[in-house]
């Protein structure tokens, strides 16, 4: 497809810069005034102290809202700005095991896996096999498929066991989103908080 006009602005026609005879305007409620002039249009935004703004420019007539621009341009800022800080991207943390791993070994390499799914990011496990051991793939599958039903309640299996040369790789993803695991740890440190300045003002009674 040519491009035969010059870059899109992303920003709306506003007040004079509309250049259409007539608008189909839209109050600043959302209330439907219909079709009126260009001329009438900008008459009703200098008497309400609003900008006439371009919404929909496709439209046959375009349509136009009367609005604080200003007011609106800040607080769409605002609201992208704080789309952004919640949306938190999900980490992939990488956790090793060999398919004979001795039982205190194991607690310890779940618990990073349950501290992981709990933060919101994802797991990748690999067994990882040593001479002999190749031979023996059901052992490393039969460690996942363990681990896997040890974090149930935190994560499931999103990419079953494969092998992959020496190695053989799950992934496990948490059931709950970055964003949540992050809103619950600060509701918990509010929480704690709380409780430290109640203890204190016990202490002090």
């Amino acid at each position: 497809m040519v491009n035969l006009g010059g870059p899109i602005s992303a920003e709306p026609r506003i007040n004079e810069r509309i250049r259409v005879p007539e608008v189909r305007l839209v109050g600043p409620n959302g209330e439907q005034v219909g079709i009126v002039s260009i001329h009438d249009a900008l008459k009703l935004a200098q008497e309400a102290d609003l900008d006439l703004v371009e919404v929909a420019a496709t439209a046959r007539p375009p349509v136009c809202k009367l609005m604080d621009y200003g007011k609106f341009k800040y607080e769409s800022a605002m609201k992208a700005r704080e789309a952004r800080r919640n949306q938190a991207h999900t980490i992939i943390k990488e956790i090793k095991l060999r398919p004979k791993i001795d039982p205190h070994d194991y607690e310890t390499k779940k618990g990073h896996v349950v501290r992981f799914l709990k933060a919101g990011d994802k797991v990748k496990v690999t067994i990882m096999f040593r001479g002999r051991e190749q031979s023996r793939p059901e052992l490393g599958s039969r460690l996942l498929r363990r681990l896997a039903e040890d974090v149930t309640e935190l994560g499931f299996v999103e990419s079953q066991p494969k092998q992959d040369g020496r190695n053989m790789i799950m992934v496990i993803g948490p059931h709950k989103k970055k964003a949540e695991a992050k809103a619950e740890k600060a509701a918990a440190k509010a929480r704690r908080g709380d409780d430290d300045a109640a203890n204190e003002a016990v202490e002090e009674g």
